[in-house]
């Protein structure tokens, strides 16, 4: 069943309408027109699938305190509070997963549903939901009915978003929930994006010099071996679609549901604590984005209780607390997939692929594509042994409408663990009913559909588990495509759940993650070779290993901006190899250049790494790296727009980059000679040039006056809707509309401090621009010396919906540091929730 909609925003939006009302007055007049679209604070509301009387309570923040006689009726109240609160998130998550963006944004989007079609969610979501006991499937259907009741109950009234979008949302199914799960199960699949940019680069500097552009850590050894598998391989215009797959996958990650690579969780031991019990915290980092994808709730039933914080459309609280114990998560940074490619040709109307000498016909699933405003598009997708080919929807085409025709040439076929069956989703409920960090083990180590870093804490016991399914390859480190025809490359099972890394109360005295490599070389099975920057993990030990932690300790790490790259920079301009060298091509620049080269030099050797945003130290130390990026690789990889660039650009985002690889080593690489002159330079000659560039940077942006140089006047925050960041893929009419209320959908720009290397994370795309992407989308602490453990806070506001007061009311929280207590004893509920209610009762 669907729900019709007015078609009411694009006249509101029209320049009439504004200039009636007039720019100052266009958000309040905006919020006046959709008044009636929020939930009511208190009274009653009558609601069919209630077995008793649900009470909803706000506290300061808008987050909700649901509290019901029945579990059952939680469930109900989790799903009409997450359609009240994120219903628009919601339905675009939906449709993204499924593959069905066209129908509500029009044909702009028609590529990214392409892709997710040829990924197919869906298959993965039958797979889970079927597994999930009857137990989990009568749970996801009482949540669907929560959220359908919300749905039925405002259909005339739904946000301003969905009332003008012309789409018809279709009431929330069980297998919705299972549907969002896997979407951002996907999410973290950051090796696909490294293995498309891999592709796109091997095929502009060969597969002899693409292992310097791919290093997996520090000190490990170059990938030369596992390059060498494209050798041999005429790539360049051989692999049809790639140029498509390349921009479906960056739009598919610009749309923050691709390649999200961050977190910070830790747990200290009483042995180390003010209060001798322990302490756990977790902020994980998402995208930027308004909402923020994190929604806290509290639940209390007589036998379940937890608050911390979920996802719209998910039913389940994902990391927080449940009275006994504490639990949060980190990324894995976990190899599940891979790219294979295959050899393909057409012949007698069919598709074939080479496996194993023999010439084999492709599966064939046929697709149609509902784009708005225009005829639908029947479409086959081919898949191998190995998987669908991605690139059998995503080519050059004479019209975007048109279907492909993949004749010849090598395909891309994406192997996933996405597709086994296991019983994840009853894992995770199991782990928010866990008393003690022993049966938070057991819990989670049933947890094999999403590579997770499970950090818990219990009042005398703290743990580290990891989660996933991850494959035994039988060649190769699955860090790049394989070749997909003869089998050297395949899956041979998956490593024993027993060897998952795991720890328990240390002698240490804490236990952390940050995304870093977490087991050493040589480990006895393969997790990744996609790991995140060290220099998190380190801050983390840092700080963990000094003095006695608190409350206080525990948010000043969070809020911790000192990168210890900063003083690895430093060690590398002062190593006695450097050094001289150095000073002698800093003494061959121009005189003016040289000035500048000294000067940044000099201010970079004292720059103690706190990268707040008003330092100027900061903002030259952000200039050089950003200057370095460009002076080693753009000569070879450019312009800016090509897309050799921006596949460096989104790796050095992904994991552990080129960039950082090249400043701290790598004297002898390739790439420190500036192809663009007739001279053979090395690394002293690049790096004093980009000491040069990194003032004359903060010259052009910030002025001459050295005092005025600040990192947040270079690097901001900006919260974006869902809504804008489609307006590009829209037509013009609806783009121009948007544009023309973005003041009232987006939030900034904010200065900001930090960068990827920081606890306090605010990435930027290296190389491309300091435009925050990433942050700690929420932040929860768990202490057992308080009398009330929880606090935690949001990255924006608790509502979806731009006409309610708690809509980006988080964002000055979030960056002040004002946590929000969650109480479990009945008698500190009302200091926080307060009185009000919002009953929802049996329709009799």
């Amino acid at each position: 069943m669907s729900l019709r909609l007015p078609s009411t925003l694009v006249r509101l939006i029209s320049g009439a309408t504004l200039a009636a009302v007039g720019l100052s007055g266009c958000q309040a007049y905006l919020d006046s027109r959709y008044a009636d679209s929020l939930p009511p604070k208190q009274g009653v509301q009558p609601l069919t699938g209630l077995a008793e009387r649900v009470s909803i309570r706000r506290n300061a923040m808008g987050m909700p305190l649901i509290e019901t006689s029945t579990f059952h009726d939680a469930l109900f109240g989790l799903g009409y509070v997450h359609a009240t609160d994120r219903l628009s998130r919601m339905v675009s998550l939906r449709l993204m997963a499924q593959g069905r963006l066209a129908e509500m944004a029009g044909p702009g989007v028609l590529e990214i549903d392409r892709f997710m079609r040829a990924v197919n969610l869906r298959k993965s979501a039958e797979v889970l939901y079927r597994e999930s006991s009857p137990r989990m499937k009568k749970y996801f259907e009482v949540y669907a009915r929560g959220v359908n009741a919300y749905l039925f109950r405002h259909r005339d009234r739904l946000p301003m978003d969905l009332a003008a979008a012309d789409h018809l949302p279709e009431y929330w199914k069980p297998e919705d929930s299972v549907l969002v799960f896997c979407l951002l199960n996907f999410g973290l699949a950051v090796n696909l994006q490294e293995e498309i940019a891999a592709l796109v680069l091997a095929q502009r500097v060969g597969s002899d010099k693409l292992a310097w552009l791919l290093p997996t850590y520090p000190d490990e050894p170059l990938p030369f071996e596992e390059a060498a598998k494209l050798e041999g391989l005429q790539l360049s215009g051989q692999i049809p679609g790639l140029a498509a797959l390349d921009r479906a996958a960056s739009q598919v990650a610009e749309l923050n549901m691709l390649g999200v690579a961050a977190s910070n969780n830790w747990a200290i031991s009483g042995s180390r604590t003010r209060s001798g019990k322990p302490l756990m915290a977790n902020d994980t980092h998402l995208p930027l984005s308004m909402p923020s994808y994190w929604s806290f709730v509290q639940l209390r039933s007589p036998k379940f209780q937890a608050a911390g914080v979920t996802i719209a459309g998910v039913p389940t609280v994902v990391a927080g607390f449940n009275g006994k114990l504490g639990w949060g998560m980190t990324m894995v940074m976990g190899d599940n997939q891979d790219l294979f490619l295959e050899q393909v040709r057409r012949e007698n109307g069919r598709l074939l692929y080479l496996a194993d000498g023999k010439w084999v016909a492709a599966r064939e699933r046929h697709e149609t594509f509902i784009i708005k405003g225009q005829r639908p598009v029947r479409e086959t997708v081919y898949e191998t042994r190995n998987g669908p080919l991605l690139n059998s929807v995503l080519g050059e085409r004479k019209h975007p409408l048109q279907p492909l025709q993949l004749s010849s040439g090598y395909g891309l076929a994406l192997k996933t663990t996405q597709f086994e069956a296991d019983r994840s989703l009853d894992a995770f409920f199991d782990l928010t009913r866990a008393g003690n960090v022993d049966e938070a083990f057991e819990a989670t180590r049933d947890v094999r559909a999403m590579a997770l870093n499970m950090v818990f804490a219990d009042e005398q016991s703290i743990g580290w588990q990891v989660t996933g399914r991850f494959p035994n390859r039988r060649g190769g480190l699955g860090l790049l495509p394989s070749p997909g025809w003869d089998g050297l490359y395949d899956w041979d099972g998956f490593a024993d759940p027993m060897l998952h890394p795991y720890d328990q109360d240390p002698a240490q005295g804490w236990l952390g993650s940050a995304n870093q490599r977490s087991v050493p070389r040589g480990y006895g099975m393969q997790l990744s070779n996609s790991w995140y920057y060290p220099e998190r993990a380190e801050r983390i030990a840092e700080l963990a290993g000094l003095g006695r932690h608190d409350t206080a300790s525990m948010i000043a790490m969070q809020y911790d901006r000192k990168t210890p790259f900063a003083a690895k920079l430093a060690a590398m301009f002062n190593d006695p190899g450097m050094q001289q060298p150095l000073r002698q091509a800093i003494t061959a620049l121009p005189a003016t250049e040289r000035a500048k080269a000294d000067e940044a030099l000099a201010r970079l050797l004292k720059f103690d790494g706190v990268l707040d945003a008003s330092s100027g130290d900061a903002a030259l130390y952000a200039a050089f790296l950003h200057e370095s990026a460009r002076m080693i690789f753009l000569d070879e990889l450019g312009p800016d727009d090509s897309p050799a660039w921006q596949a460096l650009v989104q790796s050095a985002n992904a994991s552990y980059s080129a960039q950082a690889d090249h400043l701290l080593g790598r004297d002898d690489s390739p790439y420190w000679n500036d192809v663009n002159t007739p001279a053979q330079e090395d690394k002293p000659t690049i790096l004093a040039r980009s000491l040069a560039a990194a003032v004359d940077h903060l010259t052009a942006k910030l002025g001459n006056d050295r005092n005025a140089w600040q990192w947040g006047k270079l690097h901001s925050y900006t919260w974006a809707t869902g809504t804008t960041q489609l307006a590009p893929y829209m037509p013009a009419s609806q783009r121009s509309g948007i544009n023309a209320i973005r003041g009232y959908l987006d939030r900034g720009p904010y200065p900001a401090g930090g960068d990827h290397s920081t606890l306090n994370v605010a990435a930027y795309r290296w190389g491309q621009d300091f435009d925050t992407w990433l942050i700690p989308a929420m932040r929860i602490v768990v202490d057992y010396g308080r009398d009330e453990p929880l606090i935690g806070l949001n990255s924006s506001g608790q509502s979806g919906n731009p006409a309610s007061p708690h809509y980006a009311d988080g964002i000055e929280a979030w960056m002040k540091g004002r946590y929000m207590s969650f109480p479990f004893k009945a008698q500190n509920l009302d200091a926080i929730y307060g009185t009000q209610r919002l009953w929802l009762v049996p329709e009799r």
